[in-house]
């Protein structure tokens, strides 16, 4: 049995220290409220960090939030939620100025915003820090943040449960890594912005973190989910052998870089009239049919026509990187290979990060906002962090509910402590499961099968772990599981969901989201009207 702490109380708990929680931070903490930071590592290291491209926003006089609505729209495979996306594409201009007079360093060319283009963008809108955006932004949050006395960061604290009472959230149970402890913390609200899962699947851009902690959090509490079928494979990753899956920023290919098939043809032709810069899904597929004609273990990223000084300027960590492993990107092709990078589902939010429980709000990648649709654009995720972190803390302002004052419940905290050994090995078969079946190109037989086997994984466990590695692990069966029967729940093809026993679009059935709730073991599907947020 793990110890269980005296309750600590605060106004505000956020669970994770990306863009969208630290947003929410300032905006509660402005307002006066006193706020928790709870991470299970470093603060600094959340998926934000790792953000390379940009964020987009028509803060050009030639662009309009018209635009950037009508090619998020576009990109989302006919079920973006419209007023979502309307809040993301007003809202975004004033939210990026707001960094900018934080001190954020977007890269300027005589002193003009140096804006470049994406995949499925029809303008240049994406604000850059060289290749490494989402660190300048996450930089500069982080200094606004040190300042004010009532944020209280807490590291190597993982969320764990929500502690809920009369249908209500009063708070949170947190995993203290360290001492091997639980710390329940009593507050008004929960902000869930823990991120992504990309660590779920083999072949991933994420860091070793993003195990989709926050999404099981709420899948077991029963909050509504939404779209969990939904996950983005980026085009371009590094692919070297014994070389981490690094990624190559799609902005590498809005500059002007080419991809090649083993035989050293331009192949995107073929499948898009917008070639190396249609949207993320297309791409994806496109070089996985290269590969299975040709045979090849990749394809390749070539930027040997392009200015290598201008090169180096614009790309200096993937240059550096690549360089590294022996590899000069500005005389030499990058052999790449698709690999998961976002999931555009999660758990289910109005436009202010409400969730469908009382007290618990969510931003950021692990919410489900709608914007996304079935296909995120390119750069809309920083974006959508800031925008909705920022809105989830008025939303938290403005509900100020009250403290409970009761005592926390009682937890088992007995279990089956699996073998380090075994766990490892475990993970590594969950996220090549994943890979395999739940990958680019899924079919129903092999879905079933998946299921099954993270059945019999989670069974060599018994129930739910208290120890950070074996959490995460546990996390990666549950979550794995709910994008399994999401992928057997929608029988269509559509954006970034590929079934090839269902290849085509049947917007007559499916031209909606996928709702669920998890009560038990059991997944249920709920028919709601295309615009009704909760």
């Amino acid at each position: 049995m793990i110890k269980i702490e005296e309750p600590l109380k605060t106004d505000v708990l956020i669970l994770g220290s990306g863009i969208a929680g630290l947003r929410c931070a300032l905006e509660v903490a402005r307002c006066g409220l006193d706020v928790i930071i709870a991470t299970k590592d470093f603060p600094r290291e959340s998926n934000t960090l790792y953000a390379q491209g940009g964020i987009a926003a028509a803060v050009d006089p030639d662009d309009s939030p018209k635009n950037h609505f009508e090619d998020t729209i576009t990109a989302g495979g006919g079920i973006c939620n419209e007023k979502a996306v309307r809040a993301l594409v007003q809202d975004g201009p004033k939210r990026i100025k707001e960094l900018i007079s934080y001190g954020a360093n977007f890269d300027r060319i005589s002193g003009e915003l140096h804006l470049t283009k994406e995949g499925a963008h029809r303008l240049n809108r994406i604000l850059h820090s060289g290749d490494y955006t989402g660190k300048e932004i996450e930089r500069v949050l982080m200094l606004k943040m040190v300042s004010i006395t009532n944020i209280k960061p807490l590291p190597f604290m993982m969320g764990i449960k929500l502690w809920i009472e009369d249908d209500r959230c009063v708070g949170a149970f947190l995993l203290d890594v360290e001492a091997e402890s639980i710390l329940p913390i009593k507050c008004r609200a929960v902000m869930l912005a823990t991120g992504g899962a990309g660590r779920v699947f083999q072949e991933s851009t994420n860091p070793s973190i993003a195990t989709g902690d926050g999404m099981v959090i709420a899948l077991e509490a029963g909050l509504k989910m939404a779209n969990l079928e939904f996950v983005q494979f980026h085009p371009t990753a590094l692919h070297l052998k014994d070389a981490p899956r690094f990624l190559l920023s799609e902005s590498m290919r809005g500059e002007g870089a080419y991809l090649r098939n083993l035989n050293g043809e331009r192949f995107m032709a073929k499948y898009d009239d917008r070639m190396e810069l249609a949207s993320r899904d297309i791409v994806a597929r496109a070089i996985v049919k290269e590969l299975k004609v040709t045979k090849a273990p990749h394809v390749f990223l070539d930027l040997r026509h392009l200015d290598s000084d201008f090169i180096r300027k614009r790309f200096p960590t993937i240059y550096a990187t690549c360089l590294s492993y022996g590899l000069d990107i500005t005389k030499e092709m990058i052999p790449v290979h698709p690999a998961a990078h976002y999931i555009m589902g999660g758990v289910k939010t109005d436009t202010y990060g409400r969730t469908s429980l009382k007290g618990v709000y969510a931003a950021g990648e692990v919410a489900c906002t709608g914007v996304h649709g079935a296909n995120r654009l390119a750069s809309n995720s920083l974006l959508e962090g800031l925008v909705f972190g920022y809105r989830a803390g008025r939303a938290i302002v403005k509900d100020y509910l009250p403290l409970s004052k009761k005592s926390p419940v009682v937890l088992d905290t007995s279990f089956n402590e699996v073998e380090i050994k075994i766990v490892n090995e475990l993970r590594r078969q969950i996220a090549t499961l994943m890979w395999q079946a739940c990958g680019i190109v899924r079919n129903g037989s092999e879905l079933e099968n998946l299921f099954l086997e993270l059945l019999n994984i989670e069974a060599i466990f018994g129930k739910e772990p208290f120890e950070r590695r074996r959490r995460e692990t546990w996390n990666m069966i549950q979550l794995g599981k709910a994008i399994a029967q999401c992928a057997i729940y929608r029988t269509e093809s559509r954006g970034a969901h590929f079934r090839e026993d269902f290849p085509f679009k049947d917007d007559l059935r499916w031209k909606r989201e996928t709702i669920f709730v998890k009560k038990g073991k059991e997944y249920n599907f709920i028919k709601e009207e295309k615009d009704k947020l909760l």
